[in-house]
């Protein structure tokens, strides 16, 4: 049996006596890809790559424990786990398609070709080559989409790999071999680990070890030790106990082995349902439901029910369920005694269980089902799956005939997320008993519930009215279900309307499918042409390497940072002793021990590299500890003891404007027309004022914060390897601090796991820090940031508070725009006020305004410093505009869309800030989009649903974005790059900007290729170094490929231009031998090219000038479904078109535009920032409560559009930039609000049912929480008001 674990959680010993495969050990390079990591590869499913393990293992261990080809939703469950930041799943997703069972008849069936006779791959839906031959049907032609061959899903072998594939690992026979032995192992710090074969062993060893953590899968302790530092003297590992694992059946019921994992569980309970009569298996279902939705395939490989149940959580999603079902737990003490508890009598507090130290959870015993007993399960979170839950509850009723009627005999309901431990509705229960089941019933208990469940205002985890609400919902969805079930059964009055089976009906979540058009325009031998990513091979086999990857000297050091606890304080004292003390302790340095300057910052130095005398935000660095190994070094910065005289804090913008806190010199304006004149005259039929709240973003690349620092010539020299978007920048901060000069300091970067803006400037005092300790000490020092204190320290995305003031026509048409905007800088500067500029740009959007005056500063607050991220503010200023246009269509009972194509801009517009619209491709792009996704059908068809259901809503929206590019300051838009050609023919190119997945090195390397009319595959890019090209620009503003290419373009051509006269002599048979001719004749190779942005520049004074290039212009629609009862949503259909010009490679700018869309689609409907502010006073003052995967939820696979189109605008060249290519990176990130809007067009139908037609506000993130409070019903009436505006960290 081969299983996907996370081997951060799996101890090194649980795996002891096992066969451990990793991606290195599936296929590499040399020896080959196995056909799963070249299927990835091939279908552009690896950007940044740093993910991209993870997802080949997951198939791969699915497919080598499938007996038959797995089914796609098989396929897709096993990705469900993992994540990525970069690609937006859709590629991966058709990547392992080609694995997936499929009717082998399709491939030869001729009715499957295309128009022009090219098969149809009925796996992908595209033309492909891996139908047979004509004419030979015996044999497959191989290509680069669909090159699995190898993979022979007819049957699989633990011994004998070939029966697989010719490729794959086959089982150690010496394991085989092997007998499991008693094990006893030691760790670090007197841990004791125990791996027992016996039960008697397991209550020997509890019996002298009473506070002995037992472990199945570690996902639970491994967290606690991992990142609640919580220390364990002896872990017994029970994996292997017989007793604990087995599973039995007898005519009451089933007992599991608290051993059992939930995947295994999962099986045998599907297998069961489909063997008993269905009323007893009513439990095994709702069991199966719960588990699928409980978490990622890995943690169901690993996790046991036992685990799970006597961790206590309170918001455990199973144990609710063995409440409400009459499950019986079985314990065990160190006698052999046995004796059983209730489920519901087991949990007696906040992680407290009826068990005494000497005791174990034995078995679980769970009881058929009695006929009319219905069970059912209920689960919301904020992500749809591998989330905690918001709430969850298990239900349970029976009913019994009493002369002619049938009644309620008895009931269980039980939740979790409410309480301390799962909460059993007693209350509801005894008021149920003896009733007959109806619709009064159901509105009585309603009450009832509500004096069981008691929720305080500030209760820990926040949401208390949302989670009120969830608990009403599920009652009545549980209500309808049983209603539903009972129907025919029973005299049971149970007829329910059929527009209210929407409440309880299952959304199907099929396949991702997608379509990708766009036309290639090929310029040379490489340019234009869809080539995969050059480094998707080493990633797909794990052999890429990134700054943790970097092999680091024996005599090397660990670094950890010393961090303020308070948001605002003055420092009294440092004690640092407890570190000086600490195992492997080898220095620890703090703003005295600096040799240069303490004060450091991207444009103004408003900030100190170690915090002197006064810190101003949780989490600001206040010194460095190294130490032997990386667990050592934070543990002995943990025991630095620091007392603070703590200071008033401004935690929220609001608070901000209240006390006039704002950075210094951010106050900007730009006007166009006279609004106050407008205002005043009769031009405006209607004046409406608002404020829009635009929330925050963490970045969340895969590869955290890295940088490795040593010295040369014993610190005459400073040398580092980072993972940055700004090598230069690194090279200047650790310049600045170190007192050294730039010559004699040198930064790499070969490749980063992801940036997205927040490796731009934010890593560059991570970088500093580790030089102090390097530079001082002369040792090699290593700083990488756990997930956790990354995002706690290096800031997000900017949230917005936009107060705008609009006037505008009966028909429409905008006439003026007041606005004031603001933007949450946090405690320095770093680019905040780039970015409200930026914003205060995209404050249009595609409008045409008269009149226009747009006010702007930056709040200081005492939160970590925010910083760039994917759109640098444009996305935040678009967004409040669009909120304002969808409330014009609101006040004046138009469609959004009417209003948006009334007031769009032209060709020749003249913008706020003084830019003339030139080559406007919007007008073409909208019109292709309204005809593709059929906007009138798919408005009547929404409406149609609507109608027809109550619980359910669709919406729809149709979104444009223009997005300008450039640098919005001027020095910047420059770029260099140095080319060399060496004599066997090949070139290496080196140039200032850094490959972070978007593909830059990829379009860089074609552009030389076609320069030189050369294949790709001789032109190499190995890595960015300051010491190659100097004074580089960060790799940002989506503008890389365009500067970075024509700089390189300019060194190609210096060196076409010196090759000329020696290829004009004769007719060369190849590049190598004109290198070669070149070189003889004595003939420089190497050239340094250099490229600036022409005709660009603004001045802030006048509010005039051109502050872009040219401008990306797009449009996106997106339909969604969402559940009004509990705020979940799905995205059925979201298709996007972009204006990319000729693009320089379709392939990676479609997975740009598919990354970007998804990445936006968090933004707008999942993510959400909870600080220590304000709104949420059950976080500590100033600290980032949603600092890790567990609370912070980017997009899965499964939140990916059902339909997901990709059109690229044909026919449209850029002349303003290389190969009239256009940028790519941030203009699709702003698409995605089309979510956004679709779930707010699916609430106002909700709204509708219920009388409110007013307009109202949405903030995003869109989460179930803002989505279930905005539709108003009998069951949020109880505790809010239709016009109730859940809070935001702002």
């Amino acid at each position: 049996m081969h299983q996907a674990i996370n081997a951060c959680l799996a101890p090194l010993y649980s795996v002891e006596g096992m066969h451990v495969i990793t991606v290195e050990g599936v296929g590499n390079c040399r020896r080959g890809l196995h056909p799963v990591q070249e299927s990835l590869a091939c279908s552009h499913g690896s950007q940044c790559g740093f993910c991209t393990p993870g997802f080949i293992m997951s198939i791969y261990a699915l497919l080598r424990s499938s007996q038959e080809p797995p089914t796609l939703e098989q396929i897709e469950e096993s990705l469900a786990g993992n994540l990525c930041r970069c690609t937006g799943y859709r590629p991966i997703v058709d990547a392992f398609r080609v694995f997936a069972k499929t009717n082998d008849s399709l491939y030869v069936n001729g009715a499957l070709e295309g128009h022009s006779g090219q098969f149809i791959c009925p796996s992908t839906g595209k033309p492909c080559s891996c139908g047979l031959k004509p004419g030979n049907e015996d044999e497959k032609l191989k290509t680069d989409r669909c090159s699995v061959d190898d993979y022979s899903p007819v049957s699989y072998s633990d011994t004998d790999g070939t029966i697989f594939t010719n490729k794959e690992l086959i089982f150690p026979p010496e394991l085989l071999l092997r007998k499991l032995t008693y094990l006893c192992l030691t760790g670090l710090n007197g841990l004791n680990w125990y791996r027992p074969l016996k039960l008697q062993h397991v209550l020997d060893l509890k019996a002298r070890h009473p506070d002995a953590k037992l472990v199945v899968g570690n996902t639970e302790v491994g967290i606690e030790m991992r990142l609640k530092r919580m220390e364990y003297r002896a872990l017994i590992y029970i994996a292997h106990i017989p007793e604990l694992n087995q599973l039995s059946l007898n005519d009451e019921g089933m007992e599991i082995g608290a051993a059992v994992k939930l995947s295994e569980l999962m099986k045998v309970l599907q297998t069961v349902s489909g063997k008993r009569p269905l009323y007893e298996t009513s439990s095994c279902r709702a069991l199966i439901e719960q588990i699928k939705w409980f978490a990622g395939t890995q943690i169901r490989n690993a996790a046991s029910i036992g685990g799970n149940i006597c961790t206590a959580s309170p918001i455990s999603d199973l144990n609710p369920l063995w409440m409400a079902a009459g499950a019986k737990f079985c314990i065990i003490d160190g006698k052999g005694n046995i004796r059983t508890c209730l489920a519901e009598k087991f949990f007696l507090g906040y992680r407290k269980v009826d068990m005494a130290s000497s005791e174990i959870l034995h078995s679980v015993f769970l009881p058929w089902n009695k006929q009319y007993e219905f069970v059912k399960e209920f689960k919301q979170a904020h992500r749809r799956d591998d989330d905690i839950a918001i709430v969850n509850a298990g239900m349970r009723v029976l009913f019994e005939q009493r002369d002619t009627k049938w009644v309620i005999s008895d009931a269980s309901i039980v939740y979790g997320g409410v309480a301390p431990v799962p909460l059993f509705a007693y209350k509801t229960k005894l008021f149920l008993i003896g009733k007959t089941w109806s619709k009064e019933l159901m509105q009585d208990a309603l009450e009832v519930l509500q004096e069981d469940i008691v929720l305080k205002e500030n209760a820990p985890g926040g949401m208390v009215e949302f989670r009120k609400s969830l608990t009403l919902s599920f009652f009545f969805k549980f209500f309808l279900w049983v209603c539903h079930h009972i129907d025919g059964q029973t005299s049971c009055p149970s007829g329910i309307p059929s527009s209210h089976l929407s409440a309880i009906q299952p959304f199907h979540r099929t396949s991702v499918t997608g379509s990708q058009d766009f036309d290639i325009t090929k310029h040379g031998t490489a340019v234009g042409s869809p080539e995969v990513h050059l480094s998707s091979k080493l990633q797909v086999s794990g052999e890429a390497e990134y700054t943790d990857d970097t092999p680091v000297p024996p005599n090397s050091l660990y670094a950890a940072l010393v961090l303020s606890k308070k948001p605002h304080a003055r420092i009294l004292s440092i004690d640092d002793s407890g570190a000086k003390s600490s195992p492997g302790f080898a220095g620890i340095f703090f703003a005295k021990d600096i040799p240069g300057n303490n004060n450091i910052g991207p444009v103004i130095a408003d900030e100190e590299l170690f915090a002197s005398e006064f810190v101003t935000c949780v989490g600001q660095v206040i010194g460095v500890v190294v130490a032997d190994t990386h667990e050592n070094a934070k543990n002995a910065a943990r025991r630095v003891h620091i007392e603070y005289d703590e200071l008033p804090a401004i935690l929220s913008m609001k608070d901000a404007i209240h006390c006039n806190s704002f950075h210094p010199n951010t106050e900007k304006c730009l006007r166009k027309g006279d609004v106050d004149l407008c205002f005043q005259s009769d031009q405006c039929d209607k004046i409406m004022e608002g404020e829009v709240q635009v929330g925050g973003q963490e970045h969340f690349y895969l590869e955290p914060n890295s940088s490795l620092v040593w010295t040369v010539d014993n610190g005459n020299e400073v040398h580092m390897v980072s993972s940055t978007q700004a090598p230069q920048k690194h090279q200047k901060y650790v310049s600045h601090v170190l007192g050294l000069p730039m010559s004699k300091v040198v930064c790499k970067t070969k490749r980063i796991g992801g940036g997205f803006g927040g490796k731009e400037t934010r890593s560059a005092f991570l970088a500093a820090s580790a030089a102090i300790a390097s530079y001082l000490l002369n040792r090699p020092v290593k700083l990488t940031l756990d997930r956790d204190i990354d995002m706690m320290i290096t800031g997000q995305r900017h949230s917005f508070l936009g107060k705008y003031k609009v006037g505008f026509t009966n028909n429409g048409k905008v006439l003026a725009l007041d606005l004031e905007i603001y933007n949450n800088g946090g405690n320095s500067l770093d680019l905040s006020l780039a970015i409200l500029e930026r914003a205060m740009f995209h404050s249009d959007n595609v409008y045409e305004i008269p009149n226009v005056r747009i006010n702007g500063r930056v709040c200081y607050t005492n939160f970590p410093s925010n910083t760039a991220f994917r759109g640098f503010g444009g996305p935040q200023g678009m967004l409040i505009t669009e909120n304002w246009v969808q409330r014009i269509a609101m006040e004046l009972k138009k469609s959004p869309e009417e209003i948006r194509e009334i007031n769009f801009q032209r060709e020749g517009s003249v913008l706020h800030y003084g830019q003339k619209i030139e080559h406007f491709t919007l007008d073409r792009i909208w019109n292709e989009l309204k005809t593709s996704c059929d906007l009138y059908n798919a408005r009547k068809e929404v409406d149609q649903f609507n109608s027809n259901n109550r619980w359910k809503k669709r919406g729809i929206a149709l979104i444009p974005t223009k997005f300008g590019i450039s640098f919005t300051t001027k020095f910047m838009n420059q770029a260099g790059a140095l080319v060399q050609v060496y004599t066997d023919g090949t070139v290496l190119v080196t140039h200032g900007g850094v490959e972070m997945g978007q593909g830059l090195h990829t379009k860089v390397a074609q552009i030389a290729a076609s320069s030189f009319n050369i294949p790709l595959s001789s032109v190499f890019i190995s890595e960015t170094s300051t010491d190659k090209v100097p004074n580089a620009t960060p790799t940002a503003a989506s503008a890389s490929s365009d500067m970075y290419g024509a700089a390189v373009l300019d060194a190609c051509e210096q060196i076409n231009v010196r090759m000329k006269p020696i290829a004009s002599t004769r007719n060369y048979s190849s590049f190598a031998e004109l290198a070669n001719a070149c070189y003889m004749e004595r003939i420089d190779l190497s050239a340094h090219g250099f490229f600036i942005t022409p005709d660009i520049g603004f001045d802030w004074k006048t509010g005039q000038g051109i502050p872009f290039r040219y401008f990306t212009y797009g449009a996106a629609f997106a339909e969604v479904e969402i559940d009004t009862l509990t705020g979940d949503f799905h995205t059925t259909k979201a298709d996007v078109t972009l204006d990319l010009g000729f693009s320089l490679n379709p392939a990676i700018d479609v997975g740009q535009i598919e990354g970007a869309f998804i990445q936006g689609l968090g933004w707008a409907a999942l993510e959400e920032l909870k600080w220590g502010d304000p709104a949420h006073r059950w976080i500590p003052a100033g600290f980032l409560y949603t600092c890790g995967p567990g609370n912070y939820k980017i997009p899965s696979v499964n939140d990916v559009p059902l339909k997901f189109n990709i059109s690229l605008l044909k026919g449209a060249p850029n002349a303003k930039a290389i190969h009239s290519s256009k940028a790519v990176g941030e203009p699709p990130f702003f698409l995605a609000s089309a979510v956004l809007f679709a779930i707010k067009d699916a609430i106002v139908s909700a709204r509708a049912e219920v009388g409110c037609s007013d307009w109202f506000p949405l903030d995003n993130p869109a989460t179930p929480e803002r989505i279930r409070m905005a539709c108003p019903d009998e069951f949020t009436k109880a505790f809010v008001d239709s016009d109730f505006r859940p809070k935001l960290s702002i």
